[in-house]
């Protein structure tokens, strides 16, 4: 048995360097119809890293060719199914760039933008891709109302939307945490002025009244009055919009705590 698991092992080994091999010769060969032919072999494999590097070797060579559109889209999708979404983005982007009419347009300008959602990262990094697949998406949908993907685009743009909605919100709570009230408050203000449809909107709100009495409690005394009377409005502002919330209670005691001390 033990033979037998060798001679397997070293038959699989024999191959895989007589495919390399192979392969090494390909791109070194200048017979560009092989490479085209091997390439879209590899492809349909699913060996998409040999099929990539055939596809890039044939990109310029193609270009002027019916086949030159196939080779770059295919280049694109090679790098998507590897994971090099900024690679494949990219490509995606240069394809409807260079290949406006092609059948596979419409197709490439979505794909481009699906490569950087998936580069979007967790909502506590850093959002430029998310942002930047949010506008792409948004522009496809522009330059195709009709789409049968539209669907799917507004559902794929909302989530994208959502990440930098918790973005704006775990960074303006920080503020809070840390009890730097006097940030708190411009921050809790920009995330609600930024997403005024948040799902957070109550506890903003309830953040915003608790930092702005706390803020004023602190302040030195000249300050006190006109703080202790934003906490007031802050207030009302929240019991207008909440008035069955589970931080009625408490916000109701900052508001009575800052009403006292205004009228004294």
């Amino acid at each position: 048995m033990n033979y037998m698991k060798k001679l397997a092992l070293l038959l699989i080994a024999t191959l895989f360097i007589f495919t390399g091999c192979q392969y090494e010769k390909l791109l070194k060969s200048r017979n560009y119809k092989l490479k085209y032919q091997k390439a879209l072999e590899y492809y349909n494999e699913e060996d998409y890293t040999r099929a990539e590097g055939l596809f890039e070797q044939l990109k310029p060579v193609m270009r002027p060719t019916a086949q030159g559109d196939t080779v770059h889209f295919y280049s694109a999708y090679a790098n998507y199914y590897n994971r090099n979404y900024q690679l494949a983005g990219h490509y995606f982007e240069e394809f409807y760039n260079i290949y406006g009419n092609s059948s596979f347009a419409e197709e490439a300008e979505f794909m481009a933008s699906y490569c950087y959602y998936q580069l979007s990262p967790r909502p506590s990094l850093d959002q430029a891709y998310t942002k930047k697949a949010i506008n792409d998406f948004t522009l496809y949908l522009s330059r195709h109302p009709q789409t049968k993907r539209r669907t799917q685009v507004l559902t794929l743009i909302n989530e994208l939307k959502n990440k930098l909605v918790e973005k704006s919100y775990m960074g303006a709570k920080l503020y809070y945490k840390l009890e730097d009230y006097k940030a708190s408050i411009i921050a809790l203000n920009n995330s609600l002025e930024q997403f005024p449809q948040t799902s957070y909107r109550e506890e903003i709100m309830y953040m915003l009244v608790r930092s702005r009495f706390l803020y004023a409690e602190n302040s030195v005394e000249d300050k006190r009055k006109e703080r202790y009377q934003e906490t007031l409005d802050e207030y009302i502002s929240f019991a207008n919009e909440f008035p069955e919330s589970e931080y009625m209670s408490e916000v109701k005691d900052y508001y009575n705590k800052a009403n006292r001390v205004l009228q004294n």
